[in-house]
This record gives structure tokens, C-alpha cells and sequence, in this order.
């Protein structure tokens, strides 16, 4: 493969237009670019901001004004400079006298502040059930708390953290080239250090080097020892005891036991307060150890480490409260439509928590429950925003559904990512960016060499396809909102132009401004919230807008006037002073239906310029994968053995998308992580219902959906949204 490869690359370009070399360098906007480069004009886009509805004050105080003009560093190069000291013993010792001076932070008066904290004195003076006022002895109530605090952590030894730094620089230097993290990044860090208040840092988790690349990260930037939260059942007490003095965090079985535990109170109380000043990252079993593999390859691995603009944990409880509004659950909102009970879709929000119940979390308060599932919803918007689209994502894209000219797409996509204001984590010559990634693509694809030196790239089927379909979902959040609209013009087409007409025929259909709202209301209430990264903050009829908005701003969609209508950019006649335009966002009252009744009136046809049929195409798929295995699962609800748990009913679901891959030969959607998505919308809209049974609870096919007919309304309402 890399024979082959080679050989095309230094192919020169022939001048005959008709060379297919030639259809290889043109891109869809017939422009040639030689290199690609992750900029703006001289500018990276941002990425990561807060929330500015629910953080103002974090938004604009915590944010590094000058954090576009600052680059890239290495954190893992450590020279003569990044010491005190200097001569050439020093430049053979860096690493060494490096660790000697990183500033390990004491926390000998960690237990005697839990012991003085609200909840633990609750408990000491009988002020809560099972407390010492019921019969327990303060002084056994103490030890007891000493007990539990030892068992999640020990104060870290100096000596053995900077041990372990010094083999960890050493370590990493042997697996990666650079790891990378933008210092106006990591400036913002330190500015929200610098409030004295405790930070908490949370991960996404992208690879198993999370656990030990992280702290290493952020203890060489001067924040400290973090604390790492690990399984205490997946390790042996020996690594236990070693973890523990390098800052590792193990909560205590009993923390997770139900309210109803007594044995469970004083563990969840001791948890709490040993967990708010610390910083909780669920780490990974013996990363170094599985890392090892690494070591006989060549240095070739670049890492980056993404980090949001933090915000304060405290505005954010004070302003998201008053974001709350009415919410119903999927079932309300969906199950009459998609019967045919009813056409007109509520007027409120979707209520969909998937958020895991654990011990800790029931210990809260109803109202803090929601608080914490919907900061999750913030912090996974974030996350997913500053993490950089790779080359790996976007070639997978390009060969699953737009693969006639990669290198000019390949350039047109990556301009088209940094317009939406995305980050790309590669740059450098386009040719020689485009070998290196399929040399990572080489085990799912195949490169057949055809004539005149050109060369020719296929995706391998079966598990091959799959692969790429898990990475093409990378760039699913940069055009989101497009697919979303896209997938909903389908649904309002599909019952009136035939589904493989020309496109000039689909264009020729008037699409009202009500029934876009309508149809992309259906499907965002579908899909999701973990996939529309839906702020909590943001309200449904304000996403529609945008959706609309980005249809237009794409060119996918053109204003059509209707006789008698007034222009769309006629607003000298709009009536200002009973509407006032500076809402605040989100806040959809009774009188903010007319701003909707004057879209009766607005129409929109879908643009004839050459370029449209390819991308609307292109933003469909982006969401085929997800909408195919809901409608199969749909379809599978007949076949399915039912009653039956969660897991296993996950086994039946994801065989029979397997088995259905093997028979149309369609693979994007053979993942199991889209089964359980699917198990779980169901289960939301009414179609699934889990009962408590003595062996735990067990799935169980709702009495509506039990016939075949409704069976089929479910499939063909998903389908609607599905473009072939």
C-alpha cells in the first residue's frame, strides 16, 4: 500500500484537462490549494467559550483577549531554559532537575476540614438520621470518617510524584512526537486559579491516556497534583496503595448504595466533601502498562489537549434557575403525532435525562439533580466544540459519501470546518497530509492502482465501513445544524415529489416557514439531546430559527415572494413598539406567537445552483447512520424477544443490525453505541417500558406498540427523515 501510494504522489501533473489527475486537484469550487492550514485569513478560530446566557460574568472576565495571537507549546520538551540552572551536565539532567522543581501543593489538613464540614457535623450531632444522636459515639463517628477518607485517598508523597514525572516525561517522549496545548488556553486556566476558588476539571475521555496524560499535563503548567478519581474494583490492593500517593482518587463502595442505606449515609457524606475542591476524572486501568505496545513503533503519534474557557460553578447555579420552563416527556410530545392523533406539535421542551442515577447524585435534592444533569448538557456542548476535526474524520467522510475528487474536497471541507468555527488538529502540504492519513486508514480501505498512475481509493467492506462511519461522526456537531435542516426539508418532500426525482422537480416545490419549524421541531425532538449538544439554555423555537438560518447562509435554501407578501428584507413596516426586540433569549411567551404568524406568509424553494444536490446529499448522510438503526430497530420490535433486560435486549438489537449490514451490505450503522441509543428514544417515546422484576428491571413492549400497524407508523415517521 505504501508502494502504491509513493508512486501516485510523485506522479507529476499532466496538463490534458481531460487527465483524471486533473479532476483529482480540482475542487468542487474549482479552486487549486497546495497546502492546507488550520487559519482564518491569520487567525485560528476560538473554540470552547461558556455559556453567555447562563455565565455573562464568566464569559467576558475569564476570556484571554490576546488568545488568538498566542500558539501552540510542547509540553513534553523540556530543555536547559525550563531549569534554573544551566551547562552541559544540566542539558543531559533537564528531566531530572525539571521534576525537582515542580511545586507539589501539602494537603495535611484535608481530614480535619471534612471533619468540620456542614454534612459530617450533621452527622456528628444527630441533626440527620443515623447520625451520632441515635446512639453512635462521636468519638467511633470520627474514626469511622478517618477510615473512609483513608480508603478514597492519602496525602501525595513529594518525592514519589516527582518520581513518577520524571518516568512519565521520559515515557511520553518515547511515544509521542509533540503534545500540544494552546497557551491562551491554558492562560485561561490560571486566570480562573488565580480566584482562589477550587478548580474542577472534566474530561471527555477520547483515548485511555486520559488518566495519566491530563495530570501530567497540568501539573508541568504549575496547577498542582490533581486529583484522578479511579475503580477501586478493577485494581489490586498493591496498585491501590501506589495510586493513592500519586493523587489517585477511590470512592468507597457504600457511597453508591441506595438513600435507604444506612451504612451508605456517612460514606456519602464524607464523599461529598472530599470531593468539591478536587478535581474528578475517571481514570483508566494500567495505562502504561497497555501503552507499552507503543514502544517497539516509531515515533510518529501527535497528541493535543483541548481545554474550554472555565466559567464559576456558583453563577452558573444562580443563573440557570432561571432558565427553567415547562417540559414534557418524548412520549407527550411525539407518540400522538407519529399515531396521526394529532398534527400540531407542543409548545414546550423536551424532557430527556439519561443521566446515570448514582449515590452521590440521589443524595441531592430534586432541584439539584436537574441542576447537575443540565450543567452536564453545558459542559458536554463545550467539550465537543474545542475538540479538533482530524484528517482521519474528514477522509472517512469524504469516502463514505462524497468520494470522487478527494484531494479538492479534502481542501473545500477543511475551509468549509474553519467557516463554522471549528478547529482542524493538521496542516502542511496537502499531498503529503492526504498519505498520512490514509497510511492510518490503511487497514479499512483499499488503494488500487489504475492506468496512467493514477490512484484509486475504496473503503473496505464490512467492519471496514463501520470503522469509517465511527469516525465520519466526528464531523457530524460541525454541520449539525445543516443536517438537521436537510433531513427535515427531506421529511416535508418525501410525500410529495417521488424520492429519487431530478433535483430541478424537487425544487420546483414551495416549502412554507411553518412547516420547516414543524418538521425540524419532529426531528430534533427525536434525536438525542447527547447528539443536538442542545443547551438547556436555548430554547427549541430559537434552534429552529438557526437551523433555518444556516439552510440559508449555505445556500441549500432561496427566499421565494409570494404576490401580495412583503419582502423578507422589508422591515421598515415591522411594528417595534409592541414586540420588543431585545428578549432575552429562550424567553418563548403567549405573546410571542405572532412573531410566528407572520411566517405563515414566508416561502423558500431549494436552490438550483450546481453545487446544492451534492451537499444536501452530503449533510443527509451526515445523519443516515443514527436514522437507519432507529428505523431497523423499529422494524425489529416484531422479531425482538421480549420481555428481557436492557442489555440483553442490546445484544438482539445489535445482531440484527448486523445481520441486516450483511444482507444490503450497508455498515454505517452496525455500532452499539447507536443500539443503545436507539433502546433508549424508544424507551423515552413510549414504545419500550422497563418494569422491576425480581432478577432487576426488564424491558417490555408497551400494549400501544404491540400491534403491527403501529409498529409501522413508528418505522415509516423515522424513515421520512432518511434520504436514500
Amino acid at each position: 500500500i505504501a508502494t502504491m501510494l509513493e508512486s501516485r504522489l510523485q506522479t507529476k501533473p499532466r496538463s490534458s484537462p481531460n487527465d483524471r489527475e486533473t479532476s483529482l486537484w480540482s475542487s468542487g469550487l474549482g479552486m487549486k490549494l497546495e497546502a492546507v492550514t488550520p487559519f482564518l485569513g491569520k487567525y485560528r478560530p476560538f473554540v470552547g467559550r461558556c455559556c453567555q446566557t447562563c455565565t455573562p460574568k464568566s464569559w467576558d472576565s475569564l476570556f484571554h483577549r490576546s488568545i488568538r495571537d498566542l500558539g501552540f507549546c510542547n509540553v513534553i520538551l523540556v530543555k536547559e531554559e525550563n531549569t534554573r540552572f544551566r551547562g552541559w551536565l544540566v542539558r543531559r539532567l533537564c528531566y531530572f532537575l525539571w521534576s525537582l522543581e515542580q511545586h507539589i501543593p501539602s494537603c495535611q489538613d484535608t481530614p480535619q476540614k471534612i471533619l468540620e464540614s456542614t454534612g459530617v457535623q450533621n452527622l456528628l450531632s444527630g441533626k440527620v438520621p443515623g447520625g451520632a444522636g441515635e446512639g453512635q459515639v462521636p468519638d467511633v463517628v470520627k474514626k469511622e470518617v478517618q477510615r473512609i477518607l483513608g480508603h478514597i485517598q492519602a496525602p501525595p508523597w513529594p518525592f514519589l510524584v516527582r518520581l513518577f514525572s520524571w518516568a512519565l516525561l521520559r515515557f511520553l517522549n518515547c511515544v509521542f512526537l509533540n503534545v500540544q496545548l494552546h497557551k491562551g488556553q491554558m492562560k485561561m486556566v490560571h486566570k480562573a486559579a488565580q480566584t482562589g476558588s477550587p478548580l474542577v476539571l472534566l474530561s471527555t475521555h477520547k483515548t485511555l491516556l486520559d488518566g495519566i496524560l491530563l495530570p501530567f499535563v497540568l501539573l508541568s503548567q504549575g496547577l498542582g497534583v490533581l486529583r484522578v478519581a479511579w475503580d477501586s474494583r478493577a485494581c489490586s490492593p498493591s496498585l491501590r496503595a501506589l495510586l493513592r500517593k500519586l493523587g489517585g482518587l477511590f470512592l468507597p463502595s457504600e457511597a453508591n448504595l441506595s438513600l435507604d442505606s444506612s451504612e451508605g449515609l456517612l460514606a456519602r457524606a464524607v464523599v461529598q466533601e472530599a470531593s468539591a475542591p478536587l478535581g474528578l476524572w475517571t481514570g483508566a486501568l494500567a495505562v502504561l502498562w497497555s501503552l507499552c505496545s507503543h514502544l517497539g513503533c516509531s515515533r510518529q503519534i501527535c497528541s493535543r489537549v483541548h481545554l474550554a474557557q472555565p466559567f464559576s460553578l456558583q453563577e452558573y447555579t444562580i443563573s440557570a434557575r432561571s432558565c427553567w420552563g415547562s417540559r414534557q416527556t418524548l412520549e407527550q410530545l411525539l407518540q400522538p403525532i407519529l399515531l396521526g392523533q394529532c398534527t400540531a406539535v407542543p409548545d414546550t421542551e423536551k424532557e430527556q435525562e439519561w443521566t446515570p442515577i448514582t449515590g452521590p447524585l440521589l443524595a441531592l435534592k430534586e432541584e439539584d439533580q436537574l441542576l447537575v444533569r443540565r450543567l452536564s448538557h453545558h459542559v458536554l456542548s463545550a467539550s465537543v466544540a474545542s475538540s479538533a476535526v482530524m484528517s482521519t474524520a474528514i477522509m472517512a467522510t469524504l469516502l463514505l459519501f462524497k468520494h470522487q475528487k478527494l484531494l479538492g474536497e479534502f481542501s473545500w471541507l477543511t475551509e468549509e470546518i474553519l467557516l463554522r468555527g471549528f478547529d482542524v488538529g493538521f496542516s502542511g502540504q496537502l499531498r503529503s497530509l492526504l498519505q498520512h492519513t490514509l497510511s492510518l486508514l490503511r487497514a479499512h480501505v483499499a488503494l488500487l492502482r489504475i492506468r496512467r498512475g493514477d490512484l484509486l481509493v475504496v473503503p473496505r467492506p464490512g467492519p471496514g465501513l463501520a470503522h469509517l462511519a465511527r469516525l465520519s461522526a466526528e464531523l457530524l456537531p460541525v454541520f449539525l445544524s445543516e443536517a438537521v435542516g436537510a433531513c427535515a426539508v427531506r421529511g416535508l418532500l418525501v410525500g410529495r415529489v417521488p424520492p429519487q426525482g431530478p433535483w430541478e422537480l424537487q425544487g420546483i416545490e414551495l416549502l412554507s416557514q411553518n412547516e420547516l419549524y414543524r418538521q425540524i421541531l419532529l426531528l430534533m425532538h427525536l434525536l438525542p439531546q447527547e447528539l443536538l449538544l442542545l443547551q438547556p439554555c436555548q430554547s427549541s423555537y430559537c434552534y429552529c430559527q438557526e437551523v433555518l438560518d444556516r439552510l440559508i447562509q449555505c445556500g441549500l435554501l432561496v427566499a421565494e415572494e409570494t404576490p401580495g407578501s412583503r419582502a423578507a428584507c422589508d422591515t421598515g413596516r415591522q411594528r417595534m413598539s409592541r414586540r420588543l426586540l431585545w428578549k432575552p433569549s429562550g424567553d418563548f411567551t403567549d405573546s410571542d406567537s405572532d412573531d410566528f404568524e407572520e411566517a405563515e406568509g414566508r416561502y423558500f424553494r431549494l436552490s438550483q445552483q450546481l453545487r446544492c444536490p451534492d451537499f444536501f446529499l452530503f449533510l443527509c448522510r451526515l445523519l443516515s447512520p443514527l436514522l437507519k438503526a432507529f428505523a431497523q430497530a423499529a422494524a425489529f420490535l416484531h422479531q425482538g424477544q421480549l420481555p428481557d433486560t436492557e442489555s440483553g435486549y442490546t445484544k438482539q438489537l445489535f445482531q440484527f443490525l448486523q445481520a441486516t449490514a450483511h444482507e444490503e451490505g450497508i455498515f454505517e450503522c452496525v455500532d452499539p453505541k447507536l443500539a443503545i441509543s436507539a433502546i433508549w428514544t424508544f424507551r423515552d417515546l413510549g414504545v419500550l417500558q422497563q418494569m422491576p422484576s425480581p432478577a432487576g428491571p426488564r424491558l417490555h413492549l408497551s400494549s400501544t406498540f404491540a400491534s403491527r400497524d403501529n409498529q409501522e407508523k413508528l418505522e415509516q415517521f423515522i424513515r421520512q427523515f432518511i434520504c436514500s
